[in-house]
């Protein structure tokens, strides 16, 4: 059970300090940063400076996810909470999606890393080594479990 005094402060027992991480962060703190801007669809939009904490648990969570909510609130911790209707309402295509999402990603923090020419090749090489990727047939796996190549003697399981 929490102790609170009379000001709604936590009561520390004797011999235990309070962990300020308020405090910490302040002294820590580094000059503002400006957001990187770019326009789409006729929006401009701002980036943070760094990634928020919401887009990084939450890009955990849609890579095994394709429902449009966790993408909507992924996208919308970055671009706002509307971007996402904006953007499919003008037409955006999962092409152009992962091009802006390449590029944003990459000059939140270090503006200029990558251009949207250079973004618009990584996608497209991705997208050219995943379907090289389906069409490549893949080595037929042993049957059973063994035949690895190793020729190591079977354990009787019984130590020594």
């Amino acid at each position: 059970m929490t102790n609170l005094d009379h000001d709604g402060e936590l009561e520390l027992e004797p011999g235990h300090e309070l962990a300020d991480f308020d405090a910490f962060f302040a002294e820590q703190a580094e000059p503002v940063k400006q957001g990187v801007p770019l326009r789409l669809y006729g929006r401009t939009y701002t980036l943070p400076p760094t990634l928020p904490a919401l887009f990084t648990l939450q890009l955990h969570r849609v890579q095994h996810s394709a429902r449009p909510e966790d993408i909507r609130r992924l996208l919308g911790s970055l671009f706002g909470p509307d971007a996402v209707d904006h953007w499919t309402e003008h037409g955006m295509d999962d092409r152009k999606l992962g091009i802006v999402l390449l590029w944003s990603t990459a000059n939140v923090a270090e503006p200029g890393k990558v251009s949207m020419e250079r973004a618009a090749q990584m996608y497209d090489e991705r997208e050219q080594a995943k379907a090289q990727g389906k069409a490549r047939p893949r080595p037929a796996k042993p049957k059973g479990g063994k035949g690895n190549g190793s020729k190591k003697p079977r354990s009787s399981g019984k130590r020594s």
